[in-house]
């Protein structure tokens, strides 16, 4: 995914705008924790293991791979319509070269797949909530944790799911997990990525330090169940302690308002820390204000210009 130099936003205000509770969840220091529990997250799906297996990119490019992806999702959240359109196109075409066979079922799987689509797009939104509630400002007011919900729909717009099926609520994401709960399932490769994204060992030293520092922070706001079965779990002291040191450390860069945000981005996630310094120093916003995921794609997409 190549982005242009300058403005984040020039042709809009993307699809949320200044005043959303997603510009605010999704550029806090909390989202990269909570991208981290994200990625963990999607090695419960199987079709998903095997499409990240197969293509090895977590382990060849871990950076990049990771970098890449957050950096897709705060695109999404941040950039105005045309260069979110144009990274979801992007994205789809390199999961749509994402197939193989799933060896536990035989199947076949597709990076495509509206279910794991699914399982992307709501344990994305959902975890970057849940740790900006956990270590950053805590819970949204009623309005603004409404609006956040009537986002992730409009977001999952740019991916292969049906908005239809997105959760619209706390209470609606609840009953997606409940729901989905019978078909996740652990395998040895599911494992093996699970632990590498928490405690990457034999990289960079900023990948190893960057993901030891964040693994006990993503992990305390795990379920027990999804630690004890990954074999990931970690003392209750430990959940008792960290996340105080946390919320510590998030509030001393959030002192140092867009600065400490942007350092840190940048020093997990190169790409993702210039897409953040790029949002944070916007100074005029487009007067043509926000637009829909169907008016980007009638303006942007590569099919309406063919």
């Amino acid at each position: 995914m190549k982005l242009s130099d300058g403005p984040l936003r020039v042709t809009d205000q993307g699809f949320f705008g200044p005043e959303s509770p997603t510009w605010r969840v999704w550029a806090a220091p909390t989202a990269l924790i909570g991208f981290q529990r994200s990625v963990v997250l999607e090695h419960f799906d199987p079709n998903l293991t095997a499409a990240v297996a197969d293509s090895a990119g977590i382990y060849t490019d871990p950076f990049g791979r990771l970098d890449r992806t957050l950096a897709y999702f705060l695109v999404v959240a941040t950039a105005d319509s045309r260069t979110a359109t144009a990274a979801s196109e992007h994205l789809m075409d390199v999961h749509r070269k994402a197939t193989g066979i799933e060896p536990v079922t035989g199947k076949r799987y597709s990076a495509n797949n509206p279910a794991s689509q699914l399982w992307i797009h709501v344990t994305g939104w959902h975890s970057v909530l849940k740790c900006y509630e956990m270590y950053g400002p805590g819970p949204l007011s009623a309005e603004d944790e409404a609006q956040y919900w009537r986002d992730c729909v409009t977001a999952a717009e740019l991916q292969t799911c049906d908005p239809a099926d997105v959760p619209s609520s706390r209470e609606e994401v609840r009953a997606y997990f409940d729901r989905v709960r019978p078909s996740l399932a652990l395998t040895e490769r599911a494992r093996r990525g699970m632990h590498y994204l928490l405690r990457p060992r034999e990289r960079g030293v900023r990948l190893r330090v960057g993901g030891s520092l964040i693994a006990p922070a993503t992990i305390a706001t795990l379920p027990r169940w999804m630690r004890e079965v990954g074999g990931f779990d970690q003392p209750r002291l430990v959940d008792a302690a960290y996340p105080q040191a946390v919320r510590l450390a998030v509030r001393a860069a959030s002192a140092q308002h867009a600065a400490g945000t942007v350092r840190l981005g940048a020093f997990v996630a190169p790409m993702t820390g210039d897409i953040l310094r790029r949002h944070f120093a916007q100074e005029r916003e487009p007067s043509s204000g926000t637009v829909t995921p169907a008016q980007a794609r009638e303006r942007y997409s590569r099919a309406s210009a063919s």
